[in-house]
C-alpha cells in the first residue's frame, strides 16, 4: 500500500497489483463497529478485482483472495468488481464467514459461500463510497453508502445475518487486486467503535462511594494548597499582584436595570414622535374645519355692484345673486371626505398612543418597582406631564371629532344648481324624420335596380 497525507493507496490502477494494510494490535472488545471510506476509480466501464475489508484472528499476507490469504479465521467483507461467472451480477457487495478450513471460490465470485450481500455500483462515484459492519449480540449488519450524494449518513442496509459466531480478539484488515483491468483502490478513513450494552457501561462506569469521598478529599486538599500558595507569593511579590477587575464590571441586577432604563428611554422617544404627529394632524383638522365654514358662510354671494345697478335698471326685478357652481360643491364634498378620513385616522392613532401608555405605565412602574423603593417606585415627572398633555389633547380632538359628525346641517346652506335647460325635439319630428330616412332608402334601391336592369339590356 501507498500511504499518503490524504489515504492510503491499497492498488493502482497497474495490471496484476497486490495490497493491503492491518492495525498492529489486535481488538480489546467482542462487539465492535467499523465503517471503511474509499473510492475506486478507474478509465473503463468495468474494473476488477475488487477490495475487501478483513476481521482476522491473524494478520494475512499476500495472497489470492482480494490480495490477501485464502482459508482465513473470521470476516470477509468482498466489493467485487469484476464479474467471474458470467452472471452479470457485478459490482457486487458480499460477506463471508470462514472457520480457517474453506476455500474461495473464485470461479463462482463466492455466491454459494457468502452469508449475504447486495448489488451496488460503486466505481467511479462523485462523493466517497461508504461501507459500515456492524457485529452486536451475534448479529452481523452490513450497511453501505454508494457515495451519490455528499450526506455522510445516506446508508442503506445491505444485509442482516443473525446467530454469527466469530472469534474474539482479531486483526482489522484491507487488501485490494487488480488483474487484466484495473481500478485504483483508495482508502480515505477507517473508523472502529466499540458496542457496549447500556447496563454493562453504566455498572463500569459507576464509582463507589468511598472512591467518590476519596476524590474528594484529594481536591480539597489540593485547593486548599493552592489558595495557601498564592497567598503566600502575594505576600512575597506585592508588585506582582494582579489587581481584582472583578468590581469593575456589572452585575446581574446592575444590567438588567440598565436595560429597564433604556427601554423606558425609547419608549419616551416614541411618545414624544407620536405627540408631534398628533399636532400635525391637529393643525391640519383646523385648517379642513376652517376651510368648510368659510364655504358654508360664504355659500350665496351677492354679484358686483355693477351688475346689480344694470339688471334692476334694466328690468326693474330683483337684483341677480351668483349661486354656488357644480365645481364649488364638489370641492366641499371633497373636504368633507377628507375631514372624515383624517377623523377615522386621529380615531386610530388615539387608541395606539392610549394602548402604549397603557404598557408605558405598567412597564415603568415594573421598573420604578426592581430599582428599589427609594424613589417610591412611581413615573418621573417629566413623563407624567407628557402624559397628562397627550391626554388633554386626546379630549380635544376627540371633541372635535364628536362636534364634526354630530354637526346638523343648515337649512340656508349649500344648495345644489338647477339643471340646465336642454333644447330636445319632439316625438312627432322624431318618427316623421325616421319615415323620411325610409323613404328615402327605399327610392334609391328602386332607382339602383332600374339602372342595373338599363345596363344588361345592351349584353
Amino acid at each position: 500500500a501507498i500511504a499518503s497525507a490524504d489515504n492510503i493507496r491499497i492498488t493502482p490502477s497497474l495490471r496484476s497489483k497486490k495490497g493491503w494494510a492491518w492495525t498492529k494490535n489486535p481488538i480489546t472488545f467482542d462487539q465492535w463497529s467499523v465503517e471503511c471510506v474509499f473510492k475506486v476509480t478507474g478509465r473503463g466501464r468495468i474494473g476488477a478485482d475488487g477490495l475487501a475489508v478483513w476481521y482476522t484472528t491473524q494478520k494475512s499476507q499476500e495472497g489470492t483472495v482480494y490480495g490477501s490469504t485464502d482459508m482465513w479465521n473470521g470476516l470477509g467483507v468482498f466489493m467485487d468488481s469484476f464479474d467471474n461467472d458470467g452472471q452479470h451480477n457485478n459490482p457486487y457487495v458480499m460477506a463471508m464467514v470462514n472457520d480457517g478450513t474453506k476455500q474461495y471460490d473464485h470461479q463462482s465470485d463466492g455466491s454459494q459461500q457468502q452469508i449475504g450481500g447486495c448489488m451496488r455500483d460503486f466505481r467511479n462515484k462523485p462523493y466517497p463510497v461508504r461501507v459500515k459492519v456492524e457485529y452486536y449480540n451475534r448479529i452481523l449488519t452490513v450497511f453501505i453508502n454508494t457515495g451519490l450524494t455528499n450526506n455522510k449518513d445516506d446508508f442503506e442496509l445491505c444485509l442482516r445475518q443473525e446467530n454469527v459466531d466469530l472469534p474474539k480478539g482479531g486483526y482489522f484488515g484491507i487488501s485490494a487486486a487488480t488483474g487484466g483491468l484495473a481500478d485504483d483502490h483508495d482508502v480515505l478513513a477507517f473508523l472502529t467503535h466499540s458496542l457496549h450494552d447500556g447496563d454493562q457501561l453504566a455498572a463500569k462506569t459507576q464509582v463507589s462511594e468511598q472512591e467518590r469521598q476519596k476524590y474528594e478529599n484529594e481536591f480539597d486538599t489540593y485547593y486548599k494548597e493552592l489558595e495557601k500558595n498564592k497567598q503566600d507569593f502575594n505576600q512575597a511579590h506585592p508588585d506582582k499582584v494582579r489587581q481584582d477587575y472583578e468590581g469593575e464590571f456589572d452585575n446581574q441586577g446592575e444590567r438588567e436595570l440598565r436595560m429597564i432604563f433604556e427601554g423606558q428611554n425609547s419608549i419616551h422617544h416614541a411618545v414624544k414622535e407620536l405627540r408631534k404627529t398628533l399636532d400635525e394632524l391637529l393643525g391640519r383638522q383646523e385648517m379642513v374645519l376652517t376651510r368648510v365654514s368659510q364655504l358654508s358662510t360664504g355659500g350665496a354671494v351677492q354679484a358686483p355692484q355693477g351688475g346689480a345697478q344694470q339688471q334692476m335698471g334694466g328690468g326693474g326685478g330683483v337684483p341677480m345673486l351668483d349661486t354656488i357652481k357644480r365645481h364649488e360643491v364638489d370641492r366641499v364634498m371633497n373636504n368633507q371626505n377628507d375631514l372624515m378620513q383624517s377623523a377615522r385616522e386621529m380615531r386610530q392613532l388615539l387608541n395606539d398612543i392610549q394602548n402604549r401608555a397603557n404598557v408605558i405605565q405598567q412597564n415603568m412602574g415594573q421598573g420604578g418597582g426592581a430599582a428599589g423603593g427609594g424613589g417610591g417606585g412611581g413615573l418621573p415627572q417629566h413623563t407624567q406631564q407628557a402624559i397628562s398633555e397627550l391626554q388633554e389633547h386626546m379630549k380635544y380632538v376627540r371633541q372635535d371629532v364628536v362636534n364634526l359628525v354630530n354637526r346638523p346641517q343648515s337649512a340656508g346652506g349649500v344648495a345644489c344648481p338647477p339643471p340646465l335647460a336642454v333644447s330636445c325635439i319632439t316625438p312627432t319630428l322624431f318618427f316623421v324624420s325616421i319615415i323620411a330616412q325610409f323613404v328615402l332608402l327605399i327610392a334609391y334601391m328602386v332607382y339602383r335596380s332600374n339602372k342595373e336592369a338599363q345596363a344588361k339590356k345592351f349584353y
